[in-house]
């Protein structure tokens, strides 16, 4: 697989000329200041190569192109949105640039409740906790449905730590909440939260599933016709929050989605640690099931805590061979899968793949990090993902 690594534009804090030296063969952006729902224009796709390839690189994979909450609601303004998007594609594979990936989740494009939990290592990493979660809805936020999302203990459970919690600790709770990550929206307040989940309100499971899949049926066929692969995320966490509907966190929601426009262009994002959530998500099962249309993976690995709800488990960013997915049996499956298209012949047989949510250590300590991208947790995860790549390559007609 081609060695991938996110990097957030010209303020990223790590010189992209210095990635050489972690063994970085492609490189995975976006033109982050673009708000959604707007053009991405050759001017502005040129000069973000031109800075790559100063560096060394190119522009590999796109992540993400997103989708406006217009497209996802069907609002008004969805059909000037869906425009946009074909333009921006006919951009992108003009300038040579042909996997594209983006999620289709609701306001949220992730969510944590704490960025930099300390681990017994001494390290940080990122952790989900439901009650946290539920303090921030039902306290903080206010949601006026909340109530019916948690039970009489777990309402407990979270007044009591809203109780508890200095106002430095309910500003820092939200901010981890809604504040995202690089590349995500950070200046929502809770108003703007508050307005886009009245967009959704009546939009169930299956509407949003069938939104998606008329989003799809309008732009796969031009990204085929340009040559470009889509490939969509899993939901982060794999399971409701806020009320909103989840449509794509199982194997059966990817089986779903791609056989109701079945496109080579229309294509699975492989998420390892987002899909990991979930108890009964089997990695190597995955690919056998839906290979020929991964396009690009994210390999990291979560571990499910016992919480106060086994369908909605508390979880932590755990190094990327010690969490719950079977990574070697996922990484042997992907290399195994481009054997085969490379004999099937098919240009695109290299699967880009890059380590995702890296935990804080030794130098990335201290709070400068981007919480779930820094250097040296990455390093490790890639020299990590790296070891088993290379021993399932030197053993490819054993795989």
């Amino acid at each position: 697989m081609k060695q991938c690594w996110r990097w957030f534009g010209p303020g990223d804090q790590i010189p992209l000329d210095e990635l050489h030296q972690v063994g970085v063969e492609g490189i995975v952006t976006a033109l982050h200041e673009r708000p959604p729902g707007t053009v991405w224009s050759a001017a502005q796709i040129s000069e973000r190569q031109r800075i790559l390839r100063a560096a060394g690189y190119e522009w590999d994979v796109v992540e993400s192109l997103p989708i406006s909450e217009a497209i996802k609601t069907q609002g008004p303004e969805m059909q000037a949105h869906i425009t946009a998007y074909k333009t921006s594609l006919e951009a992108l594979a003009a300038a040579n640039i042909t996997t594209i990936c983006y999620n289709f989740m609701p306001i949220l494009d992730w969510t944590r409740t704490d960025l930099r939990a300390k681990q017994p290592h001494g390290g940080a990493a990122m952790r989900f906790d439901l009650i946290d979660f539920a303090v921030f809805d039902l306290h903080i936020l206010q949601r006026e449905e909340g109530v019916e999302s948690y039970s009489e203990a777990q309402r407990a459970a979270a007044a009591e730590r809203f109780n508890a919690l200095s106002d430095d600790g309910k500003k820092q709770l939200q901010r981890n909440i809604i504040a995202g990550l690089p590349g995500a929206n950070d200046s929502w307040s809770l108003g703007d939260v508050r307005a886009l989940l009245h967009s959704y309100k009546g939009i169930t499971r299956a509407q949003l599933r069938s939104h998606l899949i008329d989003f799809l049926s309008e732009v796969a066929p031009c990204a085929e016709a340009l040559g470009l692969r889509l490939c969509c995320h899993p939901d982060d966490p794999p399971f409701s929050l806020l009320g909103l509907p989840r449509v794509m966190s199982s194997c059966a929601d990817y089986s779903l989605v791609l056989n109701a426009v079945d496109l080579p262009a229309n294509g699975a994002t492989l998420c390892t640690g987002s899909l990991g959530v979930a108890e009964d998500f089997d990695g190597p099962a995955f690919v056998k099931t839906h290979g020929p249309r991964i396009h690009f993976a994210h390999l990291r690995n979560t571990k499910r805590i016992a919480g106060s709800d086994a369908a909605r488990p508390d979880f932590f960013e755990a190094p990327h061979l010690e969490g719950d997915t079977d990574m070697v049996g996922t990484v042997r499956a992907l290399m195994a899968e481009q054997t085969r298209r490379r004999a099937e012949g098919r240009a695109d047989w290299q699967i880009p793949m890059r380590p995702d949510h890296g935990q804080e250590l030794l130098s990335d300590l201290g709070g400068h990090s981007t919480p779930g991208y820094p250097l040296i947790g990455r390093m490790r995860g890639l020299a990590e993902l790296r070891g088993l790549m290379a021993s399932f390559g030197a053993h490819a007609s054993e795989v």
